[in-house]
Protein backbone atom coordinates (compact mmCIF):
# COMPACT_ATOMS: atom_id res chain seq x y z
CA UNK A 1 0.00 0.00 0.00
CA UNK A 2 1.23 3.05 -0.74
CA UNK A 3 0.60 6.39 1.85
CA UNK A 4 2.15 9.42 -0.48
CA UNK A 5 4.76 9.81 2.17
CA UNK A 6 7.81 10.92 -0.09
CA UNK A 7 10.61 8.42 0.21
CA UNK A 8 13.27 10.58 2.24
CA UNK A 9 11.04 10.71 4.90
CA UNK A 10 10.41 6.65 5.97
CA UNK A 11 13.76 7.00 7.38
CA UNK A 12 12.57 8.62 10.67
CA UNK A 13 9.82 6.05 11.28
CA UNK A 14 11.21 2.93 9.66
CA UNK A 15 13.90 3.68 12.17
CA UNK A 16 11.34 4.23 15.12
CA UNK A 17 10.19 0.88 14.71
CA UNK A 18 13.56 -0.22 15.56
CA UNK A 19 13.69 1.99 18.44
CA UNK A 20 10.63 1.16 19.91
CA UNK A 21 11.72 -2.36 20.87
CA UNK A 22 12.31 -3.80 18.08
CA UNK A 23 15.35 -5.18 16.92
CA UNK A 24 16.84 -1.90 17.03
CA UNK A 25 5.99 4.60 26.33
CA UNK A 26 -0.41 13.21 36.19
CA UNK A 27 -0.16 14.39 39.68
CA UNK A 28 2.17 12.82 41.70
CA UNK A 29 4.74 15.94 41.91
CA UNK A 30 3.53 19.43 42.92
CA UNK A 31 3.80 21.33 40.05
CA UNK A 32 2.90 25.62 38.82
CA UNK A 33 0.75 26.65 36.56
CA UNK A 34 2.84 29.13 35.51
CA UNK A 35 5.98 28.76 33.06
CA UNK A 36 9.34 28.61 35.04
CA UNK A 37 11.43 31.54 34.36
CA UNK A 38 14.69 31.56 32.32
CA UNK A 39 17.54 29.21 34.21
CA UNK A 40 21.02 30.00 34.20
CA UNK A 41 22.74 28.54 31.49
CA UNK A 42 24.76 25.26 31.86
CA UNK A 43 28.14 25.15 30.56
CA UNK A 44 28.15 22.84 27.15
CA UNK A 45 29.16 19.30 27.61
CA UNK A 46 31.92 18.27 26.03
CA UNK A 47 31.68 15.54 23.24
CA UNK A 48 33.56 12.39 23.43
CA UNK A 49 34.06 9.97 21.26
CA UNK A 50 34.56 5.66 21.69
CA UNK A 51 38.41 5.15 22.65
CA UNK A 52 39.21 8.88 22.29
CA UNK A 53 41.92 9.89 24.31
CA UNK A 54 42.31 12.05 27.97
CA UNK A 55 43.85 15.21 27.27
CA UNK A 56 44.06 15.66 30.93
CA UNK A 57 42.84 15.38 34.37
CA UNK A 58 39.08 17.63 33.94
CA UNK A 59 37.80 14.86 32.31
CA UNK A 60 38.37 12.30 35.28
CA UNK A 61 35.78 14.83 37.52
CA UNK A 62 32.60 13.06 38.23
CA UNK A 63 30.05 13.41 35.47
CA UNK A 64 26.98 12.14 34.50
CA UNK A 65 27.73 10.38 30.82
CA UNK A 66 25.10 10.45 28.07
CA UNK A 67 25.96 8.02 25.66
CA UNK A 68 23.97 7.85 22.19
CA UNK A 69 23.95 6.61 18.95
CA UNK A 70 24.30 10.43 17.30
CA UNK A 71 26.87 9.47 14.62
CA UNK A 72 24.04 6.29 13.18
CA UNK A 73 22.45 7.50 10.18
CA UNK A 74 19.12 5.05 10.71
CA UNK A 75 19.02 6.75 14.74
CA UNK A 76 20.99 9.77 14.51
CA UNK A 77 17.93 12.34 14.26
CA UNK A 78 16.39 10.08 17.25
CA UNK A 79 19.61 10.57 19.49
CA UNK A 80 19.45 13.98 18.77
CA UNK A 81 15.87 14.57 20.19
CA UNK A 82 16.86 12.68 23.27
CA UNK A 83 20.07 15.12 23.67
CA UNK A 84 17.98 17.92 23.00
CA UNK A 85 15.15 16.97 25.50
CA UNK A 86 17.88 15.95 27.94
CA UNK A 87 19.81 19.27 27.65
CA UNK A 88 16.41 21.53 27.67
CA UNK A 89 15.58 19.47 31.32
CA UNK A 90 18.89 20.39 32.69
CA UNK A 91 18.38 24.27 31.64
CA UNK A 92 14.92 24.16 32.95
CA UNK A 93 15.95 22.46 36.58
CA UNK A 94 18.95 25.80 36.38
CA UNK A 95 21.80 22.74 37.16
CA UNK A 96 22.78 19.47 36.76
CA UNK A 97 23.74 17.65 39.46
CA UNK A 98 26.62 16.73 37.88
CA UNK A 99 28.62 17.95 35.22
CA UNK A 100 27.12 16.35 31.53
CA UNK A 101 29.25 14.70 28.92
CA UNK A 102 27.90 13.39 25.75
CA UNK A 103 29.11 10.08 24.27
CA UNK A 104 28.45 9.83 20.65
CA UNK A 105 28.40 6.28 19.00
CA UNK A 106 27.28 4.57 15.94
CA UNK A 107 25.27 1.89 14.91
CA UNK A 108 27.71 -1.02 16.67
CA UNK A 109 26.67 -2.08 19.69
CA UNK A 110 30.36 -2.99 20.36
CA UNK A 111 30.77 1.28 20.01
CA UNK A 112 28.47 1.41 22.80
CA UNK A 113 30.34 -0.84 24.90
CA UNK A 114 33.67 0.89 24.12
CA UNK A 115 32.12 4.13 25.17
CA UNK A 116 30.19 2.79 28.25
CA UNK A 117 34.32 1.50 29.34
CA UNK A 118 35.40 4.67 28.54
CA UNK A 119 32.49 6.95 30.45
CA UNK A 120 33.24 5.14 33.60
CA UNK A 121 37.16 5.25 33.21
CA UNK A 122 36.72 8.92 33.12
CA UNK A 123 34.64 9.47 36.03
CA UNK A 124 31.27 8.56 35.35
CA UNK A 125 28.71 8.37 38.63
CA UNK A 126 25.68 8.02 35.70
CA UNK A 127 25.35 6.84 32.19
CA UNK A 128 21.83 7.33 30.29
CA UNK A 129 21.88 5.42 27.39
CA UNK A 130 22.25 3.30 25.37
CA UNK A 131 19.40 4.07 22.99
CA UNK A 132 18.91 1.19 20.82
CA UNK A 133 18.15 -2.56 22.38
CA UNK A 134 21.06 -4.15 20.37
CA UNK A 135 23.13 -1.73 22.25
CA UNK A 136 21.77 -1.85 25.81
CA UNK A 137 21.68 -5.79 25.23
CA UNK A 138 25.46 -5.45 24.82
CA UNK A 139 25.75 -3.56 27.99
CA UNK A 140 23.28 -5.95 30.25
CA UNK A 141 25.99 -8.36 28.92
CA UNK A 142 28.48 -7.04 31.13
CA UNK A 143 29.33 -5.41 34.13
CA UNK A 144 27.51 -2.22 35.14
CA UNK A 145 29.28 -0.95 37.81
CA UNK A 146 26.97 2.20 38.64
CA UNK A 147 23.04 3.32 37.91
CA UNK A 148 22.58 2.91 34.06
CA UNK A 149 19.48 4.26 32.53
CA UNK A 150 19.06 2.14 29.55
CA UNK A 151 16.57 4.02 26.81
CA UNK A 152 15.34 0.55 25.55
CA UNK A 153 15.43 -2.78 26.58
CA UNK A 154 17.34 -5.67 26.39
CA UNK A 155 16.85 -8.65 24.29
CA UNK A 156 16.24 -10.98 27.12
CA UNK A 157 14.76 -9.85 31.03
CA UNK A 158 16.60 -12.17 32.69
CA UNK A 159 19.66 -11.70 35.48
CA UNK A 160 20.12 -8.09 34.69
CA UNK A 161 22.27 -6.46 36.33
CA UNK A 162 21.58 -4.99 39.38
CA UNK A 163 22.57 -1.39 38.58
CA UNK A 164 20.59 -1.26 35.14
CA UNK A 165 17.61 0.89 35.23
CA UNK A 166 15.36 1.47 31.62
CA UNK A 167 13.20 3.88 30.61
CA UNK A 168 11.71 3.07 27.42
CA UNK A 169 9.15 3.71 24.29
CA UNK A 170 8.33 0.05 24.02
CA UNK A 171 5.19 -0.54 22.05
CA UNK A 172 4.12 -4.18 23.61
CA UNK A 173 4.02 -2.05 27.28
CA UNK A 174 1.45 0.44 25.24
CA UNK A 175 -0.68 -1.94 23.96
CA UNK A 176 -0.87 -3.99 27.38
CA UNK A 177 -1.76 -0.76 28.80
CA UNK A 178 -4.86 -0.60 26.01
CA UNK A 179 -5.69 -4.25 26.95
CA UNK A 180 -6.15 -2.65 30.76
CA UNK A 181 -8.20 0.19 29.12
CA UNK A 182 -11.12 -1.97 27.66
CA UNK A 183 -11.35 -4.38 29.96
CA UNK A 184 -11.88 -1.54 32.29
CA UNK A 185 -14.22 -0.59 30.16
CA UNK A 186 -15.94 -3.77 29.91
CA UNK A 187 -15.20 -4.95 26.84
CA UNK A 188 -14.88 -9.16 26.57
CA UNK A 189 -14.66 -10.07 23.34
CA UNK A 190 -12.17 -8.73 20.95
CA UNK A 191 -11.61 -8.83 17.01
CA UNK A 192 -8.25 -7.81 16.12
CA UNK A 193 -6.58 -6.42 13.04
CA UNK A 194 -3.05 -7.10 12.49
CA UNK A 195 -0.51 -5.35 9.86
CA UNK A 196 1.75 -6.71 8.17
CA UNK A 197 5.39 -4.95 9.90
CA UNK A 198 7.43 -7.00 12.49
CA UNK A 199 6.27 -4.14 14.78
CA UNK A 200 2.89 -4.42 14.92
CA UNK A 201 2.82 -8.24 14.65
CA UNK A 202 4.59 -7.21 18.27
CA UNK A 203 1.69 -4.70 19.23
CA UNK A 204 -0.91 -7.20 18.30
CA UNK A 205 0.72 -10.10 20.28
CA UNK A 206 1.35 -8.11 23.29
CA UNK A 207 -2.38 -7.57 23.37
CA UNK A 208 -3.92 -10.37 22.99
CA UNK A 209 -2.01 -11.92 25.90
CA UNK A 210 -2.72 -9.36 28.46
CA UNK A 211 -6.29 -9.04 27.11
CA UNK A 212 -6.69 -12.62 27.25
CA UNK A 213 -4.99 -12.73 30.90
CA UNK A 214 -7.65 -10.52 31.82
CA UNK A 215 -10.00 -12.87 31.27
CA UNK A 216 -11.19 -11.83 27.74
CA UNK A 217 -11.73 -13.65 24.58
CA UNK A 218 -9.57 -13.24 21.34
CA UNK A 219 -12.74 -14.25 19.07
CA UNK A 220 -11.23 -12.82 15.58
CA UNK A 221 -8.11 -11.69 14.12
CA UNK A 222 -7.80 -10.33 10.55
CA UNK A 223 -4.56 -10.03 8.90
CA UNK A 224 -4.69 -5.85 7.30
CA UNK A 225 -5.38 -5.69 3.84
CA UNK A 226 -6.46 -2.52 1.05
CA UNK A 227 -8.02 -5.07 -1.16
CA UNK A 228 -11.74 -4.44 -1.48
CA UNK A 229 -12.68 -8.02 -1.07
CA UNK A 230 -10.47 -8.24 2.38
CA UNK A 231 -11.83 -5.23 3.74
CA UNK A 232 -15.54 -6.39 2.76
CA UNK A 233 -14.96 -9.32 4.84
CA UNK A 234 -13.87 -7.08 8.28
CA UNK A 235 -17.02 -5.50 7.41
CA UNK A 236 -19.34 -8.61 7.26
CA UNK A 237 -16.90 -9.85 10.54
CA UNK A 238 -17.49 -6.60 12.75
CA UNK A 239 -21.53 -6.77 11.83
CA UNK A 240 -21.80 -10.73 13.44
CA UNK A 241 -22.07 -9.48 16.91
CA UNK A 242 -19.40 -12.11 18.37
CA UNK A 243 -16.93 -8.96 19.29
CA UNK A 244 -17.56 -5.67 21.24
CA UNK A 245 -14.41 -4.26 20.02
CA UNK A 246 -11.81 -4.03 17.98
CA UNK A 247 -8.27 -3.49 18.25
CA UNK A 248 -5.66 -2.07 15.34
CA UNK A 249 -2.59 -3.13 16.13
CA UNK A 250 -1.88 -0.60 12.63
CA UNK A 251 -0.25 2.51 12.17
CA UNK A 252 -2.16 5.89 11.41
CA UNK A 253 -2.26 4.90 7.19
CA UNK A 254 -3.94 1.37 7.72
CA UNK A 255 -5.96 2.75 10.44
CA UNK A 256 -7.66 5.32 8.49
CA UNK A 257 -8.37 2.47 5.32
CA UNK A 258 -9.91 -0.31 8.26
CA UNK A 259 -11.80 1.83 10.75
CA UNK A 260 -14.72 2.99 8.08
CA UNK A 261 -15.16 -0.70 7.88
CA UNK A 262 -15.60 -2.06 11.42
CA UNK A 263 -18.87 -0.14 12.80
CA UNK A 264 -20.60 -0.62 14.96
CA UNK A 265 -17.78 -2.14 17.58
CA UNK A 266 -15.68 -0.04 19.94
CA UNK A 267 -12.41 0.70 18.59
CA UNK A 268 -9.12 0.67 20.17
CA UNK A 269 -5.21 1.58 19.01
CA UNK A 270 -2.26 2.46 20.33
CA UNK A 271 -0.31 5.75 19.88
CA UNK A 272 0.88 4.42 16.79
CA UNK A 273 -2.56 5.92 14.77
CA UNK A 274 -1.81 9.52 16.30
CA UNK A 275 -0.15 11.23 13.29
CA UNK A 276 0.79 14.70 15.45
CA UNK A 277 -1.02 17.78 14.15
CA UNK A 278 -1.85 17.07 10.89
CA UNK A 279 -5.81 18.41 10.78
CA UNK A 280 -9.00 17.89 11.17
CA UNK A 281 -9.48 15.23 8.89
CA UNK A 282 -7.31 12.90 10.28
CA UNK A 283 -9.61 13.44 13.31
CA UNK A 284 -13.02 12.48 11.01
CA UNK A 285 -11.03 9.59 9.16
CA UNK A 286 -10.66 7.51 12.80
CA UNK A 287 -13.99 8.80 14.34
CA UNK A 288 -14.34 7.08 17.64
CA UNK A 289 -10.87 5.34 17.97
CA UNK A 290 -9.50 5.31 21.44
CA UNK A 291 -5.89 5.33 22.11
CA UNK A 292 -2.90 6.17 24.49
CA UNK A 293 -0.24 8.24 24.03
CA UNK A 294 2.18 10.82 25.99
CA UNK A 295 0.95 13.74 28.17
CA UNK A 296 3.38 16.05 25.77
CA UNK A 297 1.38 15.19 22.87
CA UNK A 298 -2.08 15.24 24.56
CA UNK A 299 -1.71 17.97 27.15
CA UNK A 300 0.54 20.51 26.24
CA UNK A 301 -1.14 23.03 28.87
CA UNK A 302 -0.58 20.95 31.56
CA UNK A 303 1.70 22.52 33.94
CA UNK A 304 4.00 19.26 34.24
CA UNK A 305 4.69 19.74 30.40
CA UNK A 306 4.31 23.31 29.47
CA UNK A 307 7.46 24.41 31.59
CA UNK A 308 9.70 22.30 28.92
CA UNK A 309 10.20 24.59 25.95
CA UNK A 310 8.93 22.89 22.47
CA UNK A 311 11.07 22.19 19.37
CA UNK A 312 9.22 22.25 15.86
CA UNK A 313 9.74 18.78 14.55
CA UNK A 314 6.86 19.64 12.15
CA UNK A 315 4.90 16.43 10.90
CA UNK A 316 8.23 14.33 12.24
CA UNK A 317 5.69 13.26 15.31
CA UNK A 318 8.12 10.57 16.42
CA UNK A 319 11.19 12.86 17.32
CA UNK A 320 8.52 14.76 19.39
CA UNK A 321 7.76 11.38 21.27
CA UNK A 322 12.05 11.23 21.79
CA UNK A 323 12.41 15.26 22.81
CA UNK A 324 9.97 13.61 25.84
CA UNK A 325 12.09 10.71 26.67
CA UNK A 326 15.01 12.74 26.91
CA UNK A 327 13.42 15.30 29.26
CA UNK A 328 11.96 12.29 31.40
CA UNK A 329 15.47 10.50 31.31
CA UNK A 330 17.30 13.49 33.13
CA UNK A 331 14.67 13.30 35.86
CA UNK A 332 14.55 10.07 36.13
CA UNK A 333 18.46 10.56 36.82
CA UNK A 334 17.77 13.03 38.58
CA UNK A 335 16.14 10.64 41.39
CA UNK A 336 18.80 7.45 40.67
CA UNK A 337 21.42 10.42 41.65
CA UNK A 338 19.56 10.90 45.11
CA UNK A 339 19.34 7.25 45.80
CA UNK A 340 15.61 7.20 45.42
CA UNK A 341 14.47 5.15 42.07
CA UNK A 342 11.12 4.45 43.77
CA UNK A 343 10.36 7.87 43.60
CA UNK A 344 6.78 8.00 41.09
CA UNK A 345 7.10 11.40 38.34
CA UNK A 346 4.83 12.89 36.64
CA UNK A 347 6.34 12.59 33.52
CA UNK A 348 5.87 13.67 29.84
CA UNK A 349 6.10 10.53 28.81
CA UNK A 350 3.63 9.38 31.43
CA UNK A 351 3.68 8.97 34.87
CA UNK A 352 6.35 7.14 35.98
CA UNK A 353 6.79 4.61 38.27
CA UNK A 354 9.57 2.05 38.93
CA UNK A 355 8.91 -1.65 38.38
CA UNK A 356 10.00 -4.60 39.73
CA UNK A 357 12.40 -5.56 36.93
CA UNK A 358 13.93 -2.38 37.09
CA UNK A 359 11.70 -0.85 34.16
CA UNK A 360 10.19 2.40 34.59
CA UNK A 361 6.57 1.91 33.72
CA UNK A 362 4.90 5.02 31.96
CA UNK A 363 1.08 5.35 32.94
CA UNK A 364 -0.83 6.55 29.59
CA UNK A 365 -2.94 9.45 29.16
CA UNK A 366 -6.37 7.87 27.35
CA UNK A 367 -7.61 9.77 23.86
CA UNK A 368 -10.26 9.63 21.56
CA UNK A 369 -10.93 11.26 18.00
CA UNK A 370 -14.56 12.93 17.71
CA UNK A 371 -16.12 14.72 15.61
CA UNK A 372 -12.56 15.88 13.68
CA UNK A 373 -10.92 16.90 17.11
CA UNK A 374 -8.97 14.79 20.21
CA UNK A 375 -10.29 14.87 23.13
CA UNK A 376 -8.42 13.81 26.37
CA UNK A 377 -10.16 11.81 28.49
CA UNK A 378 -8.23 9.37 31.48
CA UNK A 379 -5.03 8.28 32.36
CA UNK A 380 -5.42 4.67 32.72
CA UNK A 381 -5.33 2.88 36.06
CA UNK A 382 -1.98 0.40 36.26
Amino acid sequence: MRCGVPHCWLVVPLAAAILYGGTPALASEAATSSRAPPPPALRAPSPLLPGSATPDAEFENPHIALLLPLNSDAFGRHAEAVKNGFLAAAKVQGRAPLPLRIYAVGDDARHSVEAYRHALSTGARLVVGPLTRDGVTAIADGPVPVPTLALNVPESSARLPVNLYMLSLQAEAEARQVARLAHQEGRRNALTVNGETPLMKRIHQAFVEEFTRLGGAHVMEFAFTSDPAGLARLKQAAGLELADMAFLALDFPRARLARPYLDPLALYATSQVHPGNVGPLAGFDLAGVRFLDMPWLLQPDHPAVMVYPRPDYRDAVVLDRFYALGIDAFRVAQALLAGKPETTLDGVTGRLRLGRDHHFARTLTAAQFNQGKLAVSVEVRP
